[in-house]
């Protein structure tokens, strides 16, 4: 059956025109992403050669090598991801199934939002104030890790929230009803159906986190030094983004510099596709 039928033409000249118009919109954000994507990877991807990623940059032979820059990546999602999880997941839980003040909720939901439109900029001198200069932990990745948790809380918490919103209330009343507790029934029950929104926030997590270079110059540093995970952690570290920064700025010029964008993207390629297996395994032991 036609949806159109007994519409005036007018008004079907309308919907032509706005579905148009979107079409339209569309297709130049596509396209605007898709001739970012493969014009980086176009000058990037030839521009990287096993010994730009496996070597230390050194001075005295004038080489460049991202092993450290890579290392330092990796060493800081998975700190931030540590803290991060953790405190954003539970402060969605208590707004959503504990707290009682309808005022509480929507006072915290709006500095959440004002939070996540505050400059990255302005996360870097705090971070230097707080976790540099007054906990004394000096410039390190720690302290660009914390840095970054105060960053993407209100992200994560608020997409855990709204999956929170999305489970049914007859699974919690069923729940309930055969006697389990309340928090038996968040662990077992709503939990278990939001991790799509958890694994959904964490991706744009490590997205801003991989992104960021303005608050890293603050708090992380410039070097570049090999170290393992617990000791460069308190150590100052670059990571991909704030050596793209440096060596196109200050050493290789344009080419590493896209080698380095490149490796970003692959990198964000496949934190995506393994979040997004975590998340099908996730949802097939869910439905099981």
């Amino acid at each position: 059956m036609n949806r159109l039928a007994g519409i005036s033409k007018k008004r079907r000249v309308k919907i032509a025109l706005l579905k148009a118009l979107m079409l339209i919109a569309v297709a130049i954000a596509s396209g605007i992403v898709i001739f970012l994507a493969v014009y980086v990877l176009a000058r990037g991807l030839k521009g990287i050669s096993w010994e730009l990623l496996t070597t230390e940059p050194s001075y005295i032979n004038d080489t460049i090598g991202i092993l450290p820059d890579i290392l330092n990546t990796l060493y800081i999602i998975i700190a931030t991801l540590f803290f991060v999880v953790p405190l954003s997941v539970g402060a969605a839980i208590y707004l959503n199934e504990y707290a009682k003040s309808r005022r509480l909720v929507a006072v915290i939901e709006y500095a959440a939002e004002t939070l996540s439109g505050i400059p990255s900029i302005i996360y870097g001198l705090v971070g230097m104030l707080i976790f540099c200069e007054l906990f004394g932990f000096e410039t390190c990745l720690l302290s660009g890790a914390l840095t970054l948790v105060i960053m993407n809380i209100p992200t994560v918490m608020r997409t855990t929230q709204e999956s929170l919103k999305s489970v049914p209330d007859s699974l919690r009343e069923g729940a309930f009803g055969l006697g389990a507790g309340k928090w038996r029934v968040i662990k077992t029950v709503v939990l278990p159906c939001c991790v799509d929104g958890i694994v959904t926030g964490c991706i744009l997590a490590v997205g801003r986190i991989l992104g960021e270079s303005a608050a890293l110059l603050f708090t992380a540093g410039f070097s570049h030094d090999l170290n393992g995970l617990f000791e460069g952690l308190f150590k100052s570290g670059a990571t991909l983004t704030v050596a793209l920064y440096v060596y196109t700025k200050e050493r290789a010029g344009l080419e590493v510099g896209f080698a380095i964008a490149a490796m970003l993207m692959l990198m964000t390629l496949a934190i995506n596709l393994l979040a997004g297996a975590v998340k099908r395994g996730f949802k097939k032991r869910r439905d099981l």
